[in-house]
């Protein structure tokens, strides 16, 4: 069995009416600044924020009668069981999420929001999977797997039609892999429709799992948390391992730095919000321009939930690396009018105080001194040197440091 592109012209003529047509067009900021011809799919504003729901209807949608009777057991750490949540309870199916127990609380909330009932079991995906395999066959339920499934590859294929129908200049498409359900539809998709556009997936260096299958290699994965975790899997598909490697010319790898980077740069130049497996596509592009210039490229933005608190960190994060935000000491005699002085010169340079660390226990000079430790916000490096001078103009011997 494979998927064809008649299962995702079908999947797409039964999911329309219930799935957003998500925006997809050129992006002029973006290719300004990355110096690539570069499009935007935005399926992070799919009521779930996310492309899962495609695959996740497609599969509903296919159900028998008796199946829908009986209700459905899913596995899914995030936007999978959101997606199911929301279709099926719209639908009326029961539906059964099985999460890991290390779920954020956000997501197993959303899920539970959208009308599922949700299980936690087992610390990873792997162990949250043989729960609900256990659940399908003790109370005759159907599983919807999250990406090794044809009604679910060809549901997110459908995200093809609509790029090609609205922008059919685009010859190169970047897309996320975690099992390889998203990169599977797509692909088979474009191949029938443009058979010499250029496909890459992306993947976290944490969790390489398809590029070390397709290469035939053994799966090693270093594991961990990972930023992207909506593509942090560690055994790709059965099916979809034999997809991506007929049909998808290159796997990319990006590291965690390269993600933040990403979001950023998407929340800069695009306004837009996306969690880390979203943001892969652009990181890959970033790091790999010479593949990428003088072609016409579609980044699918396959997600946008990410925690509040980890997007504030990411965005503050990268203002850190840009040398904005520097963390700077300064030697001082503890005396009173001393704070009012530096105080004076770091607003006449411009510059914004966030975090103020008086050093009197741990000074690293004379027991009658004292050392300010403080987190100084500018608009460049070039402010935050002239900010250097002065201080050392004035006896601070101001140091930077990590």
């Amino acid at each position: 069995m494979t998927v064809t592109l008649q299962d995702i012209q079908d999947a797409h003529n039964r999911i329309k009416p219930h799935i957003m047509n998500t925006h997809q067009r050129f992006s002029e900021n973006l290719s300004r600044e990355i110096g690539v011809d570069l499009y935007v799919k935005y399926e992070n504003r799919q009521v779930t924020s996310s492309f899962k729901e495609r695959g996740a209807l497609n599969s509903l949608l296919s159900l028998s009668p008796e199946q829908r009777e009986r209700g459905i057991v899913a596995m899914s750490a995030g936007n999978h069981a959101q997606g199911i949540s929301y279709h099926a309870t719209r639908m009326g199916i029961d539906a059964t999420i099985v999460m890991p127990e290390t779920t954020p609380f956000v997501k197993i909330m959303e899920t539970e929001r959208h009308g599922a009932t949700v299980q936690l079991k087992g610390l990873n995906v792997d162990e949250a999977s043989t729960y609900a395999r256990t659940l399908e066959k003790e109370k005759g339920m159907t599983f919807v797997h999250p990406f090794d499934d044809f009604h679910v590859m060809a549901g997110q294929g459908t995200i093809a039609l609509e790029v090609m129908e609205a922008c059919p200049e685009v010859d190169t498409f970047v897309v996320p892999i975690g099992g390889g359900g998203l990169i599977s539809g797509i692909a088979t998709a474009i191949r029938a429709i443009k058979p010499d556009a250029k496909i890459y997936g992306v993947q976290t260096a944490r969790y390489p799992s398809m590029k070390h299958v397709v290469n035939h290699q053994d799966i090693q994965i270093e594991g961990g948390s990972t930023i992207a975790e909506g593509i942090a899997v560690s055994v790709p598909g059965a099916n979809t391992r034999g997809i991506v490697a007929d049909l998808v010319d290159d796997i990319f790898i990006v590291d965690e730095e390269a993600i933040e980077q990403a979001i950023c740069k998407l929340v800069k130049y695009e306004r837009v919000v996306t969690e880390g497996a979203g943001a892969v596509g652009l990181s890959a592009v970033c790091q790999n321009l010479n593949v990428f210039k003088g072609r016409k490229t579609m980044l699918v933005l396959s997600g946008g939930n990410i925690d509040e608190r980890l997007l504030a960190s990411v965005l503050m994060r990268d203002l850190v690396r840009q040398g904005r935000i520097v963390r700077i000491r300064l030697d001082l005699m503890d005396k009173p009018g001393v704070m009012v002085d530096f105080s004076t010169i770091i607003a006449n340079a411009g510059c914004n105080v966030i975090e103020v660390l008086h050093q009197r226990l741990f000074p690293t000079g004379s027991a009658k001194d004292t050392n300010i430790d403080l987190t100084i916000e500018a608009r460049d490096t070039y402010q935050i040197e002239k900010l250097m001078t002065v201080f050392a103009d004035h006896g601070y011997n101001p140091k930077i440091i990590d």
